[in-house]
């Protein structure tokens, strides 16, 4: 019997996770963005704190080298190996990487210093690299990594996005910050992440922010 075209299509239309892609598209106004600040303050994590968790979800296990017990990152290990850059010898070196990844997700100084990956030809420092942006890509596609930015609505209706794919929060004026923070983190529980805002508009949203605050007479 010849299998049709539609047939075909069916099979692979199966296939499809359409919760998966409605996730990661998923579009919502301001206060909608606020329910889930509050539901997961997670999503307001800074860069080094989404990187140093996404490192801590692939899990660990503790080895022994020279009678000195070393932590290895099962995300250097399972997860590179599963894309074709698994990582040997480095144990030390890499958990030396990761420690300065949790100083900086502590807000200990670090994350204000540029890290410099240094070593002879061959050391693993690009694959290294690719590691962590091909985890950070998948976690970001994943229910604890989801992460948000937005975009403004042009008077065609067309939209530009933020350049810089700024949290959403920094879209709240300074002064206003101390309020919304308060009501936010009201029922914080030990061991949440407290929903902090840092930095400002990039210059392009802060163009965009002051033309509708004209516009609409500073509401």
């Amino acid at each position: 019997m010849m299998t049709t075209g539609k047939a075909i299509l069916n099979s692979i239309r199966q296939q499809l996770n359409l919760s998966d892609y409605r996730k990661i598209h998923w579009e919502g106004t301001f206060d909608e963005y606020l329910d889930i600040v509050a539901q997961h303050p997670e999503v307001t994590r800074t860069a080094y704190q989404r990187l140093y968790d996404m490192i801590l979800s692939h899990g660990t296990e503790e080895v022994f080298e020279n009678k000195e017990k070393i932590i290895r990152y099962r995300f250097f290990t399972d997860y590179a190996t599963r894309h074709g850059d698994a990582i040997y010898g480095l144990d030390r070196p890499l958990m030396q990487l990761v420690n300065a990844f949790k100083s900086a997700a502590k807000g200990y100084g670090t994350e204000r210093r540029v890290l410099l990956l240094h070593g002879p030809v061959g050391s693993s420092k690009s694959t290294i690299a690719r590691l962590l942006k091909r985890g950070l890509e998948d976690y970001a596609r994943s229910d604890p990594g989801m992460v948000f930015s937005y975009a403004w609505k042009g008077t065609e209706g067309n939209w530009q996005k933020c350049p810089m794919h700024e949290e959403p929060l920094h879209l709240v004026p300074r002064e206003l910050r101390p309020g919304l923070l308060a009501r936010v983190n009201e029922h914080h529980k030990p061991g949440d992440y407290e929903v902090t805002i840092r930095g400002d508009l990039c210059p392009f949203c802060r163009q965009m922010y002051n033309e509708r605050l004209a516009r609409y007479d500073g509401d």
